[in-house]
């Protein structure tokens, strides 16, 4: 952006200085220990428990661009605004199926997490600052990429040292991690973030539709509510944790905000400058799809020229005769450093307690994992990945199937509280190291059913019928579970020969199934949401006496219920008068 700035403000003195003025503000407003907007200063700059309890972050922190929006509004009056095409107009457009793929995710995340609250626009400015919204649109009718967009290989030379965790299969590199596609995502934190966007059967990083909705899930963590400052920026700094990126970030959604508008793919803007200075460059606009190779290779001196043109070949200095030519010096390579994930050699169970819990609760207890070296000491700051394996509807809170924890300085990760799903039996949480092959550690967690301890009437009028009626009330219960509510409880309800014998009766009273049938027990019943059921209407047939009504539930709650059919009472005539009377 800065060159583009430059060759806008050549036209006039003026111009250039009221543009530097507003250049170095918004300069200013990035630097380190700036409080933006009122959350962070450089001293706290690090990720927040919550953020740091994630996968470290979905680029690997890896370079980005670092081009400042227009100083002027996207949607500028009339009278002050630029001519149809100027810098305002031309950098608010976003291609069409990008735009789209957004858009998209944003009414996705409305449906499976209101909570979070996921403007569009947050995505848009994240992938303006990624990967220039797909280099300006270059994407096919499916949204995928023409050329893959990779940034630099992670292998600590400059940036986070992160090795290979697909055998290459998203980035094509089978030694270090690189991140990939129009948001950016590492391997690692694609394998569990990836999405599905388009349906077509595949999470490919490489699709705006799918990248958009994973980033827009990634966002949605950790119950963040993105609506609020303070859980906005803790997303934005998951993503990639700097200050710096945090504020711009910020400032392409406060200008997407302000207004924007769709343009054909292929014509969108290309950004010029990145976090490293182009170090390490992906790839460069003009040759979009060359996966990049890492470091930028030094350029050769020129040779000089010849007399009358050309170029002549330098010859190195001559030796004495009979001298042996001085052989190169080498500089020895250096060791890298281990990383604490190189020295983790097993994971150890860290006094994880019973893991029960009832359908659509969430578990008390948390698994806690140690992560530790050969000689059984700890390492901290390894980053745990819990996994939840099989056809299972439990999750991490939030949602995710997936969770990735960094160890504390005791090596103890601690993962998220798991929800359980309404699917009942033993759930499999599996925890591996990122990065690294151990043998993983699993978990066995279990869901039962949904349960009450008490039923009670929620009236108490007799209910009574004639032989061959209706009774005129039905019989309503309420169920708890130690004083709460007892929602979704399953129920039996059956009309029993006696308090002894818990057999169906076959005469008394009755219910009616769909066909008006007669039928003494009714199965697969539930509590509504206030605990609540309500039995269809009882009939009566020409026995009289008293009946019994049983309702039992999960978890061995049981209720009697009395029912009484009777002949209807008939008033006796009184005795005429005499005649003398």
């Amino acid at each position: 952006m800065a060159a583009q700035f430059g060759r806008r403000l050549r036209k006039g003195a003026a111009t250039t200085a009221v543009a530097a003025v507003a250049v170095a503000a918004l300069s200013a407003s990035q630097a380190p220990g700036v409080n933006d907007h009122g959350r962070q200063t450089a001293a706290d700059a690090g990720p927040s428990p919550e953020a740091g309890a994630s996968d470290g972050s979905a680029t690997g922190n890896s370079p980005y661009y670092t081009d400042l929006p227009p100083l002027k509004s996207p949607n500028p009056s009339p009278s002050t605004g630029p001519a149809p095409g100027g810098q305002g107009e031309t950098e608010a457009g976003i291609p069409a199926t990008v735009l789209d793929a957004y858009k998209k995710a944003e009414a996705s995340l409305r449906e499976s997490k209101p909570g979070c609250n996921l403007p569009w626009q947050l995505l848009a400015a994240i992938g303006r600052v990624e990967s220039g919204q797909a280099r300006g649109g270059r994407v096919d009718a499916e949204g995928t990429t023409i050329g893959k967009i990779l940034g630099p290989q992670l292998d600590g030379n400059g940036f986070a040292l992160i090795r290979d965790t697909d055998n290459g299969a998203y980035d094509g590199n089978s030694t270090y991690d690189q991140a990939v596609g129009p948001m950016q995502f590492i391997p690692s934190t694609w394998a569990w973030a990836g999405r599905d966007g388009n349906a077509d059967g595949k999470k490919d990083p490489n699709n705006i539709y799918d990248a958009a909705l994973a980033a827009g899930h990634y966002l949605c963590r950790n119950n963040w509510d993105l609506s609020d400052q303070d859980d906005l920026d803790r997303a934005i700094l998951s993503y990639n944790n700097s200050r710096e990126y945090l504020n711009l970030v910020m400032r392409w959604l406060e200008y997407y905000r302000k207004g924007t508008h769709e343009v054909p793919d292929g014509t969108g803007t290309l950004p010029d400058n990145r976090s490293d200075d182009g170090a390490g460059a992906r790839p460069s606009p003009s040759a979009p799809g060359t996966p990049s190779s890492g470091a930028s290779k030094p350029k050769p001196s020129p040779r000089p020229e010849k007399p009358g043109g050309g170029t002549t070949t330098p010859k190195p200095p001559p030796t004495s005769p009979g001298t042996p030519s001085a052989p190169p010096s080498t500089s020895p390579t250096p060791t890298p450093t281990p990383t604490p994930t190189d020295t983790v050699h097993h994971l150890e169970d860290a006094g994880t307690a019973k893991l029960t819990a009832m359908a659509g609760d969430t578990f008390a207890q948390r698994i806690s994992t140690r992560a530790e070296t050969k000689a059984g000491k700890a390492v901290a700051k390894v980053r745990i990945r819990f996994t939840i394996l099989g056809d299972t509807d439990t999750t991490f809170t939030g949602g995710e199937s997936v969770a990735t924890v960094a160890t504390n300085s005791s090596g103890v990760a601690v993962a998220p509280a798991l929800r359980a799903g309404e699917k009942t039996g033993g759930v499999t949480v599996r925890a591996t190291v990122v990065g690294r092959t151990v043998p993983g550690l699993d978990y066995t967690a279990t869901v039962t059913e949904r349960a009450a301890d008490t039923l009670a009437r929620t009236g108490d009028a007799a209910l009574t019928c004639t032989p061959g009626g209706e009774f005129a009330n039905q019989v309503e219960v309420k169920a708890t579970y130690k004083g709460a509510v007892a929602d979704g409880v399953a129920a039996t309800a059956t009309l029993i020969k006696s308090a002894d014998d818990p057999t169906a009766n076959d005469k008394g009273p009755y219910f009616k199934d769909a066909d008006g049938k007669t039928v003494r027990t009714l199965a697969g019943l539930k509590t509504d949401g206030n605990g609540l059921l309500k039995l269809p209407k009882l009939y009566a047939d020409d026995t009289t006496g008293t009946f019994l009504l049983r309702i039992s539930t999960a978890g061995g709650a049981t209720l009697t219920v009395e029912l009484t059919v009777a002949a209807a009472e008939t008033s006796s005539p009184s005795p005429s008068a005499s005649p003398s009377a």
